[in-house]
């Protein structure tokens, strides 16, 4: 019999350190209204100089622990999605189970960039519905704003740094995946990237820095060129459609992008969750972040069929369909 997978519990953690679009303002020519007008976003928190993906990572599983009542000493597989580890190796995985003394256990990271979250929880399920693991700690996390050059007003005004982590049980009875869709458009991978051992793409010389590059517009054009229809295709896979759908989740990278997804979609902007305006574009960490949100205001609900879609560098995108069936629905009014 093949084995079910559920997502019992979910914790977010952010830095402390906010930096609104008036502190923007001091650094480079831009302000307020014209942030808020092209990306929705209002503010961002920004790590501590000695504060890492490892750290933020860590903090997020401190907080499902707490909140949910969860021991994780009896993980056996730990998978943490970024594109910011604290070093090339070891990985953040490694870090993390040290960290929280977890004696026996796989450790992986995956780089699918703002993607990654939803790839894990893919892989994640993977292990689960094979047998081959019991309980996966799940986590999306990076540190954007250390790649990031404050002195591009085009991209210093997106990022921001965070960490969302779930677990992922086997459970016989109950189950929270029922349908996924990934690919990849390699042709792309040039419109969003960071310089490592080779400075060339799809034989383009790419410009040689230690920060994040990206082509917005190139970006945008893709997205809504292919994340509507990919969605279609997953809806049709699992035989339902949208009106079934009680919050859609997309990678929280502009609200200026969302919005034409939902129209293109049909959906309404009011069942769509999103963490960009308070906390940025924070990459692997958004989705997480925005489901963590809807919970906390009391908005998702146990028996809830949530959609969630990510995209990002590579060009890689991948969406799943969930039914949320945690052991205990916790809403807090704690703010993160």
């Amino acid at each position: 019999m093949q084995s079910k997978a559920r997502i019992t519990a979910i914790g977010t953690y952010v830095p402390e350190r906010r930096l609104t679009n008036f502190d923007l303002e001091q650094m480079v020519d831009t302000n307020n209204e014209w942030i808020i007008q092209r990306t929705g976003i209002q503010e961002r928190r920004i790590t501590r100089p000695d504060e890492f993906t490892s750290d933020m990572c860590v903090s997020a599983v401190k907080d499902l622990m707490q909140r949910y009542n969860k021991k994780v000493d009896d993980v056996d597989m730990v998978i943490v999605a970024t594109s910011t580890p604290d070093f090339p190796f070891p990985s953040v995985a490694s870090i993390i189970q040290n960290k929280l003394g977890i004696a026996e256990t796989g450790a992986i990271d995956l780089s699918a960039a703002c993607a990654g979250f939803v790839y894990a929880l893919h892989t994640a399920h993977s292990y689960i519905a094979s047998g081959l693991h019991k309980k996966v700690l799940v986590i999306g996390a990076d540190a954007l704003s250390k790649i990031t050059d404050y002195t591009d007003r085009s991209t210093c005004i997106l990022f921001g740094d965070g960490a969302g982590a779930v677990l992922v049980e086997r459970d016989e009875q109950s189950k929270s995946y029922i349908e996924f869709h990934m690919g990849s458009d390699g042709s792309g991978a040039q419109h969003v990237y960071r310089t490592g051992l080779s400075k060339k793409v799809n034989e383009i010389e790419l410009v040689d820095t230690k920060y994040l590059v990206q082509n917005g517009r190139e970006v945008f054009r893709w997205v809504i060129r292919n994340v509507p229809d990919s969605i279609r295709k997953m809806l049709e896979k699992a035989q339902t459609s949208l009106d079934k759908v009680n919050w859609f989740i997309p990678h929280s990278a502009n609200l200026r992008l969302i919005e034409p997804i939902c129209e293109k979609l049909d959906y309404p902007m009011e069942k769509t969750l999103y963490s960009l305006v308070k906390f940025g574009n924070t990459s692997a960490a958004t989705i997480p972040l925005a489901l963590d949100l809807g919970m906390r205001e009391g908005k998702v609900k146990n028996g809830d069929r949530v959609l969630i879609y990510g995209f990002g560098s590579g060009l890689v995108h991948a969406g799943q369909l969930l039914e949320i069936n945690f052991d205990e629905l916790i809403h807090t009014t704690s703010p993160l």
